[in-house]
């Protein structure tokens, strides 16, 4: 069986190492350094208040008093509730991509391929975890979750890493890569451990064997 064309356009069959992609849309010229402060002051001013009252009760009317500006500047520098959140995402997805892209080994270059996917799916179930309220509160709409950037980024990095585990022919290296993908979605991972307490240990344990199934390696 052939492999598919590229999941997304524009992007080689090759899967090289995914570039760096921010999760809010890029602004259409850089900003001013007094609208780039009043950004940081309105992430600042909504961060606290997640930290402080959690994500549910978080409003863009409270994210503008607490920084002590007009609703409407909270609505035109992120456009709704969802680009708000996205926007406080963002430092933690960079910092991730970050670390995969050009880390230290095993998440980063260095390590062989099945060991950086180990330690890729385990980060990323540390991370949503950790904010997981946030990651289900940003997560976008069903028709646009698979095209979204952080989402495109993370798959393409385990398209790169699953071909060079240096599959055989017939693999499917998409279709694999979307399976592992789903391992991760914060609300499997929310319910799994909201709703069925496991602990961080099964689940990391699982990426590992489902990774190792996946590529045909042996078990840990």
């Amino acid at each position: 069986m052939s492999q598919p064309s590229p999941p997304f356009p524009g992007r080689p069959e090759s899967f090289d190492e995914p570039v760096l992609m921010q999760l809010t849309a890029p602004e259409d010229a850089p900003l001013r350094a007094d609208a780039a402060r009043n950004r940081a002051r309105l992430l600042e001013a909504a961060a606290r208040l997640v930290e402080e009252q959690g994500v549910a009760r978080l409003t863009m009317e409270g994210v503008a008093c607490a920084a002590a500006v007009g609703k409407g500047t909270v609505f035109r520098r992120f456009g709704d509730r969802t680009g708000l959140l996205m926007a406080l995402l963002d430092h933690t997805e960079k910092s991730f991509q970050d670390a995969f892209i050009s880390g230290p080994a095993p998440l980063g270059p260095g390590a062989p391929p099945v060991e950086r996917l180990h330690a890729f799916g385990c980060q990323a179930l540390r991370l949503t975890a950790e904010r997981l309220d946030l990651y289900l509160a940003a997560e976008p709409e069903v028709t646009r979750r698979f095209a979204s950037a952080p989402y495109r980024v993370r798959f393409m990095h385990v398209c790169m890493l699953l071909r060079q585990t240096n599959p055989g022919p017939d693999t499917d290296i998409e279709l694999v890569a979307q399976i592992l993908m789903g391992y991760l979605d914060p609300a499997l991972i929310g319910h799994l451990t909201r709703q069925r307490g496991m602990p961080a240990e099964r689940l990391e344990a699982g990426w590992r064997d489902l990774v190792n199934r996946s590529v045909g390696a042996p078990p840990a």
